[in-house]
């Protein structure tokens, strides 16, 4: 073969490597990679995300709570931007030439292909303007998302609100994106799954303006949007705006909860705010006034704020004694103006002896001491230690120290101080001895406890020794609610012990208990009047009852922040709930304390008077409608004090 032949094969070979490599890319192009297919179609089909509005939410008799209303988002798509006439749209949105710099900007930096928000919510007037000059502005499209609204403008902290995801949450859960909204607290947090629905998206053809010519495909892509299921609360909303309305000028909580199901009726936390304030555009402003409020609004004070129970914790360690066999509803301990070992003494208002009964209707400190002392020195065990974890697994199986599983996002579980707690911070190697914890039997000391417990311990004594767990949603649409809230949980008292302390408790509000001006015409309500310890200033009122005696229909916790003593407001506030919700109505006869609760202001308080050494609660006559006196000792009464100590642990029943 010639160099000529030879050249030419050369040539020819070249070409063919050439053509198949130009094949190979046309090959790959047209079909392995679809990129450039897929931006040629994103040049003419815009993707539109059908937002669900989200399920409507009733009280318990069917009152609206929260429903939707319209709003509509820009987007824009920054490849798709085009020169536009800035302050054309500005006027026709409403922001600011500057605003809107700053976020196409950040779209930009986002993705110069995929569309972001660059404003929210935009009215339905300023939308009709929009819509109709859209062609105008290349790049931009809007969207429909829906609001919610409160129309009772109550139970905010039970209700909760609904906020834009965040990175965070879109990690942890894929269905969401930039720019969409969930549940951030309360209810609309628990039951997002539920209330969010299912977004839905259309594939539009548009042309070279912009302009919407139709469906991609005929909609063979397009989902629908499914709409959020309705939820049943277990609210009364009369009761719960009645509460707010009592609990205005105070700091503090109500929760009253349905015994026979334990359903919470009421959950109020004050001061309390206007949901509606954390909806819209003005959102953030309103949340950032809110969040700086020294008042501290935002605050969940019935699920997260932990208090000392005060006496209201007396009927356990009855209940503990008598299932221990140390205490017989007959025992009589003498009371000679307090309990005395020593230097030590625990201050109280008698001078007389009292049977249980009797100790719970007047709320006798020394009685209660002397019996929880028996307790910690039981002989059955070889030290007080081992009597004090008896001591605590029968106050845990309450609902102490430990979440109670409600619907609740964000509960905290309180505080009973271990063992080893004590072991560490008071007794440091040393004998156990009763003496230096025995504030407990007062329900003092490191003691803590949430009103949500309170209201649910209410509940126990109403059942006599069980509850179910508390929960704020009675039916979702299309699902059962979880089974956990249809089970009995038992405490590890027996059932029997119960009847013995529920006879104190009526006598709380009979002539001569601590409780007695809260007393309810016709109706028979058992109750336990309290004070929380407060090292910052006045102590906290605090009272817990049910009613009726029999077939409890309601049971009740109030705490009143500086209140002083339980029967001064949180008893008379309890009493008109219990009252409100049992006949609709307040007697004639107890308007006028009704006046005086909803009048009283303790956010602005008058310059407060000296403590009164060594009070404690006392009686008042049926004919008076003089305040009693408080129920508890003051700080400086206990030598053994540590409401400093501010250390938690990690703690589970054994």
């Amino acid at each position: 073969m010639d160099s000529n032949a030879k050249r030419t094969y050369l040539i020819a070979a070249i070409f063919l490597v050439v053509a198949v490599m130009y094949l190979i890319r046309l090959f790959t192009l047209q079909v392995v990679d679809t990129s450039y297919k897929l931006s040629a179609t994103n040049n003419v089909v815009r993707r539109i995300v059908n937002y669900p509005a989200r399920g409507l939410v009733y009280d318990r008799k069917g009152t609206l709570l929260v429903y939707n209303q319209a709003a509509y988002d820009v987007l824009v798509t920054p490849r798709e931007l085009q020169p536009f006439d800035t302050l054309n749209f500005c006027n026709i949105t409403g922001v600011t030439k500057e605003d809107l710099k700053e976020q196409l900007q950040k779209a930009k930096d986002y993705s110069y292909f995929k569309p972001s928000v660059i404003i929210k919510q935009l009215s339905a007037q300023r939308y009709a303007i929009l819509q109709e000059q859209l062609y105008k502005f290349s790049g931009f499209f809007v969207q429909t998302r829906t609001l919610r609204e409160y129309p009772q403008k109550i139970a905010s902290h039970v209700l909760g609100y609904v906020g834009e995801v965040n990175q965070q949450m879109i990690e942890k859960d894929p269905y969401y994106e930039t720019g969409d909204y969930a549940g951030i607290t309360g209810l609309e947090k628990s039951y997002e799954k539920e209330l969010r629905g299912k977004k839905g998206v259309n594939y539009l053809m548009v042309d070279v303006h912009n302009r919407i010519k139709g469906s991609f495909q005929n909609g063979r892509y397009d989902t629908t949007a499914v709409i959020g299921e309705n939820v049943v609360t277990s609210l009364d909303a009369d009761l719960q705006r009645y509460g707010e309305k009592l609990m205005q000028g105070k700091a503090g909580s109500i929760v009253a909860i349905e015994p026979s199901t334990g359903e919470v009726l009421a959950l109020v936390s004050s001061p309390t705010y206007d949901p509606n304030l954390l909806v819209g555009r003005d959102r953030g402003e309103h949340y950032l006034a809110l969040a700086r409020d020294t008042l501290n609004p935002l605050f969940n004070r019935a699920l997260m704020a932990q208090y000392p129970p005060g006496s209201t914790f007396k009927m356990v360690n009855a209940l503990i004694g008598l299932q221990e066999g140390v205490l017989t509803p007959h025992m009589r301990y003498w009371c000679h103006y307090g309990y005395t070992v020593g230097n030590y003494h625990m201050g109280c208002h008698h001078d007389s002896a009292f049977a249980l009964s009797g100790s719970i209707a007047e709320s006798c400190n020394a009685y209660y001491a002397q019996e929880f002392r028996s307790i910690m020195e039981n002989p059955k065990y070889p030290d007080v230690r081992q009597a004090y974890d008896t001591w605590r697994k029968y106050v845990m199986s309450f609902g102490f120290g430990r979440t109670l599983g409600t619907d609740f996002p964000n509960e905290l579980k309180g505080f009973v101080p271990s063992s080893n707690f004590y072991e560490k911070y008071v007794f440091k190697g040393s004998r156990w001895r009763a003496l230096p914890i025995i504030s407990l039997a007062i329900g003092q000391g490191e003691l803590g406890i949430t009103p949500l417990q309170l209201a649910n311990y209410a509940a126990i004594l109403a059942n006599r020794g069980y509850y179910y767990i508390p929960h704020i949603v009675k039916k979702i649409q299309n699902e059962n609610i979880p089974t956990r809230f249809t089970e009995r949980h038992y405490t590890d008292i027996d059932t029997t012990q119960f009847p013995k302390i529920i006879e104190g408790m009526e006598e709380v509000l009979k002539p001569g208990g601590t409780a007695a001006m809260s007393r309810i015409p016709g109706i028979t309500m058992c109750g336990k009047t309290g004070t929380a310890q407060n090292p910052h200033g006045a102590d906290h009122s605090v009272f817990m009852a049910f009613a009726p005696a029999d077939h409890p229909k309601i049971a009740i916790s109030v705490y009143v922040e500086n209140g002083v003593w339980g029967a001064r407001y949180a008893a008379p506030i309890a009493s008109l709930m219990i009252e409100k919700y049992l006949t609709d109505s307040i007697s004639s006869g107890r308007k006028w304390l009704e006046k005086r609760m909803m009048e009283a202001n303790l956010l602005e308080p008058k310059k407060p008077k000296k403590k009164a050494p060594a009070e404690t609660e006392t009686t008042v006559s049926s004919t008076t409608n003089k305040t009693p006196e408080r129920d508890t000792v003051p700080p400086k009464e206990i030598a053994v004090k540590r409401d400093s100590l501010v250390i938690q642990e990690e703690d589970t029943i054994n």
